[in-house]
């Protein structure tokens, strides 16, 4: 057996009392409550940057096209499904998913409010299964095989609170055209993102209610959204889009139209890499003075093992030993309460947020597990580097002094 090893067996704090067994789990205890409180933040920012991207993902995609014109109009240009972008995106292999979609501005009356809206025009190919986790009430729209419009409509409950209405009830809405036009729409589900850009003005309708009212041709519409397999490289598949756009049709990212969202995300990241650089100091100053302590507390040990013919190098690695020791203990009682918190919370959902500041209702929990197992390692390397610091002045420890020392 490693002599080193075993000597630091024999002094580490199950076998000892007193003092020492109190650093040894001072030392414990500082890591794992650093890697929990790490683990813990990481999972939490994914959460926030996963269910709020996704909120914005599902409604508008990771990418819209539509016809490029210098007016600043609430209401879409047609193009065609016939365009060369339409008919040639299915060579792209990135390209998950491309949906129909068409804008339309209108009065919403209640039986006492009115309310400006836009009425988004939506058809079958609308990824509902997407959309279904902002759904609270009632049902998705049912669209015709027919190819008649539908006159249902889902739409926020903050606007549905607002005219006082809720599923099942009937609702008119005034669209602003020469000549003007109305029609008589049924509330079949409501939905709740807790973003204003969505609820505040949202509500979603069949494309097909729009042609008839815009007079399109039946394979015009207002533009196309697009889903791609990973969202995390959408700057990098824009470049490739661009070549497949046709020359009156534009390209607009998610990330850019809701910027003020996504720089708050990026914001968040920010202040976890800097809260994370002050837990790994904190558990590297630590790990030093536990260390040290440690030390101070065996000089007669040094002294002993020197006058005995132990190598600096080998009471070095007893303490090294030693420390790595603590800082696998502390890791692993870290990756449990960090874990099982997430686990909690996932489940139960006790920790709840106020949607009005937060956009949702509840503590959100994202595993990320190739950043769980990069923080472990990050915190490994550093703690068991910063070990080599205070061992080093056991080369300057005098056998007979320390012998002495008391």
């Amino acid at each position: 057996m490693n002599l080193s090893y075993f000597i630091a067996k024999r002094i580490s704090f199950k076998r000892t009392g007193g003092f020492t067994g109190t650093i040894h789990r001072i030392a414990v205890a500082s890591i794992a409550i650093g890697l929990t409180i790490m683990l813990i933040s990481f999972m939490i920012l994914g959460g926030f940057q996963s269910v709020i991207s996704e909120k914005v993902f599902s409604f508008t995609g990771h990418y819209q096209v539509h016809r490029f014109v210098l007016s600043k109009s609430l209401e879409d240009s047609p193009t065609s499904k016939d365009s060369y972008f339409y008919t040639h995106y299915p060579n792209f292999d990135f390209i998950k998913h491309v949906q129909a979609y068409a804008n339309k501005p209108g009065l919403l009356k209640g039986d006492e409010e009115v309310e400006g809206v836009i009425m988004k025009g939506i058809g079958p190919d609308f990824d509902s299964l997407s959309f279904s986790g902002s759904m609270v009430k009632g049902r998705f729209i049912s669209f015709s095989d027919d190819g008649t419009s539908s006159n249902e409509v889902v739409m926020s409950t903050k606007v549905a609170n607002k005219l006082l209405l809720d599923v099942g009830d009937r609702v008119t809405i005034y669209f602003v055209q020469e000549p003007p036009r109305f029609r008589r729409l049924e509330i079949v589900g409501l939905y709740e993102t807790f973003l204003e850009d969505f609820d505040d003005k949202i509500i979603l309708g069949d494309l097909q209610t729009i042609r008839v009212l815009n007079d399109w041709d039946e394979d015009e519409v207002g533009g196309f959204e697009v889903f791609v397999e990973d969202r995390r490289k959408i700057d990098q598949y824009a470049v490739q889009l661009y070549d497949l756009l046709d020359y009156d049709l534009r390209l607009v990212k998610a990330t850019d139209k809701f910027l003020q969202i996504f720089d708050w995300l990026e914001l968040l990241n920010n202040n976890v890499y800097v809260f994370l650089g002050l837990i790994l100091f904190v558990a590297s100053f630590n790990m030093v003075s536990i260390l040290f302590i440690l030390i101070m507390e065996r000089t007669q040990m040094i002294g002993i093992l020197k006058a005995l013919g132990a190598t600096n190098k080998q009471i070095r690695k007893i303490f090294i030993w030693n420390g790595m020791r603590i800082i696998g203990r502390g890791m692993l009682i870290g990756n449990a309460l960090g874990l099982a918190f997430g686990f909690l919370q996932e489940k139960t959902r006790v920790i709840r947020l106020d949607p009005e500041n937060y956009y949702m209702s509840f503590v959100p929990i994202y595993w990320d597990w190739p950043v769980f197992i990069g923080l472990n390692v990050l915190i490994l390397i550093i703690s068991t580097s910063v070990l080599f610091i205070p061992a080093m002045i056991i080369s300057n420890v005098n056998p007979i002094k320390s012998i002495k020392f008391d």
